[in-house]
């Protein structure tokens, strides 16, 4: 099996490490520690990490070649980010 790095393999490893830090240092929102909200937030991220994952599987079945997937999930990236700026 080829090892091809992927954008989705980035944001994989991003929510990743964002979990084990949420969870090793807690969650602080504006200098407020969140106590009671660590565990979850950690969690939702692993979720997260799950779903990049799983997307991540279904992109590389579909394109074959290295380039258009790394065109592919650059766009599907850029379009979760507008979408989550506009609803912000």
């Amino acid at each position: 099996m080829k090892l091809r790095i992927t954008p989705l393999n980035f944001a994989t490893t991003f929510f990743i490490v964002a979990a084990a830090y949420i969870w090793i240092y807690g969650a602080h929102i504006a200098g407020r520690p969140l106590e009671s909200w660590s565990s979850t937030i950690g969690w939702i991220f692993i979720l997260f990490a799950f779903v990049v994952f799983f997307l991540d599987l279904i992109f590389r079945n579909f394109f074959a070649e290295l380039k258009k997937l790394w065109i592919v999930e650059l766009c599907f990236i850029i379009l979760v980010t507008i979408i989550f700026f506009l609803v912000k």
